[in-house]
């Protein structure tokens, strides 16, 4: 079986998220120390409580691109606001960032019967701008996975496998699906991304129980976008972002 390794972490909050711990400067100092060849600021979007205004996206214009041997990638881990699919961001911001997450979160929607989180989901997957979704293994908004993961391939999108699914309070109980999640995702062929979901700066790139779940399922380094800095540059080229197209 062939050995998955992560070259960045593309789930990562700084202080500007209102219930996390660390500056942008202090989490590109340890991505560096750890050997990430690229790592993705993914503030909450204004929806939750704490989080920062509009503004915090669209002035990610003032990033760096590289800083420290860090590829520094200006995203958003939005939330999903109604059950249409419509997340807290407009597209005059979206269309600016490198990486668009959308998540399922209590403080922004309350979760609803199977059959309607999936068909949330669902409508989240068809905007344009969305590259993928967070913690879909959340047992507080129980989903048909199946469902899921066939619409992420049909889009191009991304499912990720979040570590603090696993160490944190906040998703407790969600093993066994993101276990399910990441058996669908190796047998369907999709893509993923094994993230941190990091808040402070030591936990980036800590990804450990997250990656024993991709490979008891069996999944490929090729399927995970963030095995490779290569792969993750097409990917973000194919979904048509502009820093990437001129590469």
């Amino acid at each position: 079986m062939q050995t998955i390794t992560l070259v960045a972490d593309l789930h990562v909050h700084t202080l500007s998220s209102g219930h996390a711990y660390s500056t942008m400067a202090e989490i590109i100092a340890v991505a560096a120390q750890k050997g990430l060849a690229a790592v993705a600021f993914t503030d909450h979007g204004p929806a939750m409580p704490g989080g920062p205004h509009r503004y915090h996206f669209g002035n990610q214009v003032v990033l760096p691109a590289k800083e420290n041997n860090v590829e520094i990638l200006r995203g958003v881990e939005a939330n999903i606001i109604d059950r249409e699919g419509a997340i807290d961001l407009p597209a005059e911001y979206l269309r600016r960032l490198d990486l668009v997450w959308a998540g399922l979160h209590t403080p922004c929607l309350q979760p609803a019967s199977r059959s309607l989180n999936t068909e949330t989901l669902l409508n989240v997957l068809e905007n344009p701008f969305v590259d993928g979704i967070v913690h879909p293994g959340n047992p507080d908004f129980p989903i048909d996975f199946e469902t899921v993961v066939r619409a992420a391939v049909d889009k191009g999108k991304l499912l990720e496998i979040n570590n603090s699914s696993f160490v944190t309070i906040a998703r407790r109980g969600s093993k066994a699906g993101c276990q399910e999640i990441a058996r669908l995702i190796q047998h369907y062929g999709a893509l993923t991304a094994i993230n941190s979901d990091a808040h402070i700066a030591h936990d980036v790139g800590n990804c450990s129980l997250a990656l024993e779940i991709a490979r008891e399922a069996g999944i490929k380094p090729a399927q995970v976008v963030n095995s490779d800095l290569q792969i993750l540059k097409d990917f973000l080229r194919k979904r048509g972002k502009k820093r990437f197209l001129r590469l």
